[in-house]
């Protein structure tokens, strides 16, 4: 007998842009909507308007988290992880997406601070682009992105960042990595750049990072239907 729980799908809008009025544009239809997970801001707004206003804006139709990936954090010596966490927790952001590739020091001091902070901690190791790992002709050691993955999951980390568009490497590193029941991935690579959920048989709570398909759409709203009717037939 099969006593996996149901998988549970929920969409998060990468809100990668540089004006609020595209901010309130997604987030009037999302809102609370039971689809949608939570929003993510990157660089872009916070560099542009400061994280406050962005998230001043969100809270006008949505209590949902509001997740702030720096691209990349957690790429610094381990000091500045305080500084990272309390202007975060200032802001009235909610959960942080770190990318640990400065050591494990970092990783480790970076976590603890956003902790400290009360701001859940999502780590990522592996990207969505090609001439990523050096298995692909990237910069990056395909074990240690394995290590940070396990690094994190021996921290007391229960959020990962997984990617659509890799699922043969991902599944590599969930049958290498021991992670938790009831851990959380989010994973990049839904819509426009062809990532498909329904290969990720081993995730069961699964958050779907969506950007330009969802920020581009003439209609907002009828993307969010058609998504949904397509969730539901996973």
């Amino acid at each position: 007998m099969n006593n996996r729980p149901e998988k549970t799908f929920k969409l998060i809008p990468a809100l990668d842009v540089l004006e609020l009025s595209d901010v309130e544009r997604i987030a009037r239809v999302a809102g609370n909507n039971p689809l949608f997970y939570g929003f993510k801001a990157g660089f872009s707004l916070g560099l542009t308007h400061g994280l406050g206003k962005v998230v001043e804006m969100i809270r006008r139709y949505s209590d949902l988290p509001i997740i702030y990936d720096h691209q990349k954090a957690a790429t610094d010596i381990p000091d500045t992880g305080k500084l990272f966490a309390q202007t975060l927790r200032r802001a009235g952001i909610n959960e942080a997406i770190l990318f640990p590739q400065a050591g494990p020091a970092t990783q480790e001091a970076w976590i603890t601070a956003l902790c400290e902070e009360e701001i859940k901690v999502i780590v990522g190791g592996l990207m969505t682009h090609k001439a990523y790992m050096s298995s692909e002709g990237g910069y990056l050691d395909d074990q240690a992105i394995e290590n940070i993955y396990r690094s994190a999951v021996n921290l007391g980390v229960t959020a990962f960042v997984m990617p659509l568009t890799k699922p043969e490497a991902v599944d590599r590193i969930l049958k290498a990595v021991p992670f938790k029941a009831g851990t959380e991935f989010y994973s990049p690579g839904y819509g426009r750049q062809g990532g498909d959920p329904s290969r990720f048989a081993g995730i069961d709570r699964h958050y779907l990072i969506v950007g330009r398909s969802l920020l581009e759409a003439s209609d907002p709203g009828a993307w969010i239907a058609d998504a949904a009717m397509q969730l539901r037939s996973r």
